[in-house]
């Protein structure tokens, strides 16, 4: 082993567990040994489902020493963001709202999971709602890189728990950004996938329209593992793509000589710190020196306009699907989140149709830009982690909050587009840089591919977070 057990990808600890050489039960009893050892600074889940992951853990060690091996994530302990339903074991969306409310059903994506032969571990801390800010009522997850600093919203204690060897694999969700936020600012990928391809029945919403499932892990490979499992058809959620998941590892090894990445220079580094300009500027570099055509392309010149409408459908639909409890419990809620539901409640129809009218034109043009290429390169987010406080965390909305900032994300889940956000470097503090590759829909097997090539030519994603 090159790396201590819980740093391990999935393909390489898979690979043991199928051979007999570690059992899902030492795994498992590991993972939450560190858990229990480290969390309590890290504070990345929210619920702990140790007695059930030992069952798991059991029950899987039994199926594979009589022959009956499901594929690479049986017998791999992983966790899910709290948005997921979990039978029997509250979901409670970093909501004091829904702090008491207890599924009787799974999440299909949970479900799949197990389906999977994969070990739960337990659910994962996040803001409240999915949104930007925490409830005061529950706890900040720390950057396991540096702490009191920015773990990346949303999908935060996805990003920390998958940093830090806590789980193999975690689930996040991005309706903005917020699994491409956490996996760059915590040195991990994130994979999001082409709206529909993941099912969102038994996920807790927070803007239907522009909600995305997907994994965060410590290599390409290991999202396409994760990926296999968790896509495809489910008649519970009408969004879902009805044709046949593909293989998501059939381009592991291919690399990208030929492949065209188009490449908007100026759109890029436009505020980016000059180290992270160059780190990302030698990141695509290294996508020339594989055999990629590096193409030159320009992103829709109204971005900016079109951005503005971002907050105004996320925030119509947050309030549609906060209705059971806002505005009637809306002191229940944190100061971040109940600001953006009396945002959202307070817009009219009108707002939103205009909102709509913008998103679709920002994806026409983003067709355009990348019409001739196969895959579209940019920063995953425009700044590394940063000083985090628990006034920023738990709000008021800050009043400078600009769409702009968003401009790597948001167009992406504006199109439903499939990205992948890979570690490429880090900044002169030694945090974690992010390299974004956007692909065409339905194209996650593309983006795997370029991410293991990516890989194959650098060492980023096997650094590590120091002191855990």
């Amino acid at each position: 082993m090159n790396e201590p057990l819980h740093y391990m990808t999935i393909l390489e600890l898979s690979d043991l567990i199928k051979r007999g050489e570690i059992s899902p039960v030492e795994v498992t009893e590991a993972q939450l040994a560190r858990i229990e050892a480290i969390d309590g600074r890290l504070k990345s889940y929210a619920t702990i489902m140790a007695e059930q992951a030992m069952e798991e853990a059991r029950l899987a060690e039994a199926e594979i020493v009589r022959g009956g091996h499901r594929g690479h994530l049986h017998g791999i302990p992983v966790a899910v963001k709290d948005l997921c339903y979990t039978k029997g074991v509250r979901t409670m969306g970093g909501c004091q709202v829904l702090a008491d409310h207890v599924p009787d059903f799974d999440a299909t994506v949970v479900e799949r999971f197990r389906e999977s032969g994969a070990i739960m571990l337990g659910k994962l801390n996040l803001t409240e709602g999915a949104m930007a800010g925490y409830n005061p009522n529950f706890p900040i997850p720390e950057n396991p890189w540096a702490e009191a600093h920015w773990p990346g919203a949303s999908s935060s204690g996805s990003g920390a728990a998958t940093a830090a060897g806590l789980a193999y694999a975690t689930l996040g969700s991005d309706t903005g950004g917020s699994i491409r936020h956490p996996a760059a600012v915590c040195g991990t990928v994130g994979l999001k996938p082409t709206w529909g391809r993941v099912s969102r029945h038994g996920v807790l919403d927070l803007a239907q329209s522009l909600d995305h499932v997907g994994p965060l892990t410590r290599s390409a490979a290991d999202a396409g593992i994760v990926m296999q499992a968790i896509s495809g058809a489910d008649p519970s959620d009408p969004t879902t793509l009805i044709e046949p998941t593909p293989d998501m590892l059939a381009g592991l090894k291919v690399g990208v000589r030929g492949l065209r990445v188009g490449w908007d220079a100026r759109f890029s580094f436009e505020d980016l710190k000059p180290d992270f300009a160059a780190a990302v500027e030698a990141a695509v570099m290294v996508m020339g020196e594989l055999g990629a055509e590096i193409v030159p392309v320009r992103m829709p010149a109204r971005l900016r306009e079109y951005l503005e409408a971002w907050p105004v459908l996320c925030a119509a639909e947050a309030a549609d699907a906060h209705r059971d409890y806002f505005p009637e419990r809306a002191n229940d809620y944190g100061p971040w989140f109940r600001e953006w539901l009396v945002r959202g409640a307070g817009l009219k129809a009108a707002d939103y149709a205009r909102g709509q009218e913008a998103r679709h034109a920002c994806n026409g043009e983003l067709r355009r830009t990348m019409a001739e290429i196969d895959v579209l390169a940019c920063p995953s987010t425009p700044r590394s982690a940063y000083p985090y406080t628990e006034e920023q965390a738990y709000g008021p909305i800050p009043t400078d909050r600009d769409p702009w900032d968003s401009r790597f994300t948001v167009p992406m889940d504006y199109a439903g587009l499939p990205t992948i956000s890979l570690p490429c470097g880090l900044n002169l503090d030694d945090l974690p840089l992010s390299l974004q590759f956007i692909g065409h829909p339905r194209s996650e097997p593309l983006l795997i591919q370029v991410g293991a090539a990516f890989e194959s030519a650098t060492e980023w994603h096997r650094l590590h977070p120091p002191g855990w």
